[in-house]
């Protein structure tokens, strides 16, 4: 039955899922990478739909910026509609010249300053990690397409107008390749509730060149990451 943030209906939503930020991103996939898509919900304007790719039952569904949107989302759809597989497609702003512009994240763990992990791990640090089976068929799908991928820790951050100002020399001396704001929330809810989840971003900024995609760079990068995606969720299925 409806949730109060998802009007769709038992059967409506696949157990795979595609999370972008931007609901519109999602009705963008639903159209031109899924077969017979079909939306699902709008309640706030956050668009869902299901349709198949190469014959696998597949969602797609907007979140919202940050963690606290994107958790609402995530729980619901766990708890509610019986997702198990969520693999966040998003932009995230590079740390490192070893990660230029355009170039797409596998993030095998998520850092943050928010502190819903830590609240949800009696006060501790929580190592918020990739499923290793969805990141495993990422990195194969990925040699098969011949794209070249950075695998490591991101940066998932509460302000997107962060207040410290040391932090990208905190990101950077730890070796972090990127910042993004919703990947430990993932992490963190999939550990809780025994599902698996991915995050594969897209480089569309860059904090220390300066450098920032065209709308037209972002779109042809953009097909790159979810075609990415749904190969590994079809490796994996």
């Amino acid at each position: 039955m409806p949730t109060p943030h998802i009007s769709a209906t038992e059967g409506e939503i696949a157990e795979a899922i595609l999370l972008p930020g931007d609901p519109l991103r999602a009705k963008f996939i639903a159209e031109t990478f899924l077969d017979n898509s079909v939306g699902f919900t709008g309640v706030r304007g956050m668009l869902g739909f299901t349709g198949s790719y190469k014959d696998m039952p597949i969602s797609v569904m907007g979140t919202g910026m940050g963690i606290p949107s994107a958790s609402i989302y995530i729980t619901e759809l766990i708890r509610f509609y019986g997702v198990k597989r969520l693999v966040r497609v998003g932009s995230c702003g590079g740390l490192t010249d070893a990660v230029p512009l355009r170039s797409i994240v596998l993030a095998s763990g998520a850092c943050t300053d928010s502190g819903v992990n830590r609240a949800r791990y009696g006060g501790w640090d929580f190592a918020a990690t990739a499923d290793y089976g969805l990141l495993s068929a990422a990195v194969s799908a990925a040699e098969a397409a011949g794209l070249d991928v950075h695998i490591g820790n991101v940066h998932s951050s509460d302000s997107f107008y962060n207040p410290v100002e040391n932090a990208l020399e905190i990101w950077q001396g730890m070796n972090v390749l990127a910042v993004e704001m919703e990947a430990a929330g993932l992490y963190g809810i999939a550990a809780a509730e025994g599902v698996r989840a991915l995050c594969v971003l897209t480089v569309s900024d860059h904090l220390v060149t300066g450098e920032a995609t065209s709308s037209d760079e972002r779109e042809g990068t953009f097909g790159d990451m979810v075609n990415l995606a749904l190969e590994a969720l079809l490796k994996d299925k």
